[in-house]
């Protein structure tokens, strides 16, 4: 049974820092894809960054390219978003998703990729 829990949400103001984290648990495939999504209110779930385990490639949106990076822990179960320079467009909920791949992550980031997700984190940025 996968299991995705997310932590790191929280209030900050605009021009500030968040670390996001996500910890998987129980499965035992070694090539997936993890990535970030991000739901505001009255929108849709917007995928922001993915990575393959294997060969660790990454891919972002362009709302958050060169702001945000995508990482993971040396033991592969855990997932980090560092979100910089944060906007007040950047609230919502965050959501960390895996699926299981041979072949890596696709190139673009669609929530319909995805088969596992976390519960979410909320970030707020006034």
């Amino acid at each position: 049974h996968v299991q995705l829990v997310e932590s790191g949400g929280g209030s900050v103001q605009a021009g500030g820092s968040l670390r996001l984290s996500c910890t998987a648990s129980g499965y035992n495939f070694s090539s997936y894809c993890m990535g970030w999504f991000r739901q505001a209110p009255g929108k849709e779930r917007e995928g922001l960054a993915a990575i393959s385990t294997v060969p660790g490639t990454s891919f972002y949106s362009e709302s958050v390219k060169d702001r945000f990076i995508i990482s993971q822990g040396r033991d592969k179960n855990a997932l980090y978003l560092q979100m910089n320079s944060l906007k007040p467009d950047d609230t919502g909920m965050y959501y960390c998703a895996a699926y299981f791949s041979a072949l890596g992550c696709k190139t673009i980031i669609l929530a319909p990729s995805f088969e596992y997700w976390g519960q979410g984190t909320q970030v707020t940025v006034s």
